[in-house]
């Protein structure tokens, strides 16, 4: 039998595992846009359990444990895999409700329970991924409860089943075959089961690898110079790494130089590498003196920003983040929460009358909790929430499951098809009456993306190398380019062909304000003179242009 501690150590020692290894997941990715990578996406939403997990007692009862990790896991999931990853382990902690200690039957059960929540909350589940996985691993379980009541046998049939079933999920999907990998969400999976077992057999719980414990150490630094963010005596908050040279003079030298034309000093340095953090109005010259003392390294790059307005930035946030503790009183019939980076989309879809503006995207998944908050700090009865991206919908999906308020999910899977949506937005109208002309709305809408390739790939038929531009077609590569403006062209052409009337293009933050008024005047003289070209400064990160075009 399976007490609560050991369950709640095999979690923990799960959680430092995927975590461990998260890189190695993500790498399994084939798909070359940059995107919330699944190991960092299924670590982050398993990791979320780790502290509440530490809290509890030895003689919690493995109920106990279960219900709290499935909570945190819910709360934490980011993208799909975390999400679906969250719903395996609430269907476990179902299977397992008043349960002082688990056998194999227990666990059968919990685990078929598992994946009957995950099958239900995905709309068309595709085969050779987590999901394969986890139903297969399941089955064996049950096959297994019948013939053992030897838990450590339970568990290691249940990880050898779920290795064997992803090393087939390579033949089961065409990209996974063509690149010659396997479900990168499935390889998570297995990796908690197989972290899980061992403890469960007996092991200790693993420890960070050397590389976590460097991030570790990393974050202690910026905690360290985190502790003076408000004091604002000097103006710019001055960061940087440098790589000794040979003969490096004693580094106390530089921090006393430091001290000399700034404060709120923090200097750290080990055999090869110095990191700086230091306030002061001229970082020129703390810049100049350090390659006294070596090379600034490229990755990082130094940081300077200006603390006055980086502290007002940070108080507003802060505001923000305390509204979303408790629920906002309905003051109005209808309220909306809106997925997006960047400060030109944060600023249209207020315009537009978005309440709470959750700052997330491509590459940066927001949390099933960092989206029921703002639905809370939405001062409305009814809720309307645009994740303007697909690998988002299905966390929001689960914030509604966590809060008595009324909550619609629009299945907005990007940003023009959200703005879209609220533009369709009538007052006046019902619930219903607004959902169906909402979606009608953004369904009208193609989008245009244009991006870079954050991998070397093969993918639907294209050869793909690391850095070539990207254009994606309502989610589909189209094609490659080596020029953004021809790619940016190119798309818009592809976009507008039959009864186009309008283009909206949206710049990222790595487009010059003036490239972009150079791109918006070609696409005025290239395109159909019936249509009308709009410039907007979307500031997003990850894509140089969205195209939207109606």
């Amino acid at each position: 039998m399976i007490n609560g501690a050991l369950f709640r150590d095999a979690v923990i020692s799960a959680a430092i595992t995927i975590n461990n290894r998260k890189r190695e997941v993500d790498e399994l990715n084939v798909y070359p846009v940059p995107d919330g990578d699944t190991g960092t996406n299924m670590s982050m939403t398993i990791g979320n359990s780790i502290n509440e997990l530490k809290r509890m007692s030895d003689n919690s009862t493995i109920a106990e444990v279960s219900a709290a990790a499935a909570s945190a896991f819910l709360r934490g999931a980011r993208g799909n895999s975390g999400v679906i990853l969250s719903l395996i382990f609430r269907g476990i902690s179902k299977g397992l409700t008043d349960v002082e200690e688990a056998g194999c039957e227990d666990f059968a059960k919990a685990l078929s329970l598992g994946v009957e929540a995950a099958y239900k909350a995905v709309m068309k589940p595709v085969e050779g991924t987590i999901l394969t996985v986890a139903r297969l691993s399941a089955e064996k379980a049950k096959e297994t409860a019948l013939s053992t009541n030897d838990t450590t046998v339970f568990w290691h049939d249940v990880c050898a089943e779920a290795e064997a079933t992803l090393a087939k999920t390579t033949d089961m999907l065409p990209q996974l075959k063509k690149a010659g990998v396997v479900d990168a969400g499935g390889m998570g999976l297995t990796i908690i089961f197989r972290a899980m077992y061992d403890v469960f057999n007996g092991g200790k719980i693993a420890e960070p690898s050397e590389n976590t414990q460097k991030e570790e150490k990393s974050d202690s630094f910026r905690a360290a110079a985190s502790q003076y963010d408000d004091d604002i005596t000097f103006t710019y908050c001055t960061e940087f790494m440098l790589q000794k040279k040979e003969n490096c003079p004693d580094p106390f030298m530089l921090r006393a130089y430091l001290e000399t034309i700034g404060d709120c000093v923090v200097l750290v340095d080990d055999d090869k590498i110095i990191k700086v953090h230091v306030h002061t109005d001229n970082p020129g010259n703390a810049l100049q003196k350090a390659l006294e003392f070596g090379c600034f390294i490229n990755d990082p790059k130094p940081k300077i920003e200006n603390m006055r307005i980086q502290h007002e930035n940070r108080l507003k946030e802060t505001k923000q983040l305390e509204e979303g503790f408790a629920p906002a009183l309905p003051e109005k019939q209808f309220g909306f929460v809106a997925v997006c980076a960047g400060h030109g989309l944060e600023a249209m879809f207020g315009d537009l009358g978005v309440d709470i503006v959750v700052k997330g995207g491509q590459t940066m998944n927001p949390s099933t909790d960092d989206i029921l908050r703002a639905v809370l700090a939405t001062p409305a009865k009814t809720v309307f929430v645009l994740p303007n991206n697909k690998n988002i919908i299905m966390a929001a999906e689960q914030a509604v499951r966590l809060t008595d308020k009324n909550v619609c999910v629009l299945q907005t899977r990007t940003i023009p098809q959200g703005i879209s949506a609220m533009l369709a937005f009538d007052e006046s109208l019902s619930l219903s009456e607004n959902r169906i002309n909402m979606t009608k709305a953004f369904e009208k809408v193609s989008t245009g993306l244009i991006t870079f390739a954050a991998r070397n790939s093969e993918f639907e038929g294209h050869t793909i190398k690391e850095g070539e531009i990207l254009a994606l077609d309502n989610g589909k590569l189209a094609f490659t380019e080596k020029d953004i403006n021809k790619a940016t062209l190119k798309l818009a052409k592809k976009l507008t062909k039959g009864d186009a009337s309008y283009v909206t293009l949206i710049y990222g933050a790595d487009v010059t304000e003036e490239s972009a008024k150079r791109m918006h005047q070609l696409l005025e003289s290239k395109l159909n003179d019936k249509i009308e070209v709009t410039l907007v400064n979307g500031g997003q990160p990850v894509y140089y242009y969205i195209l939207s075009v109606e």
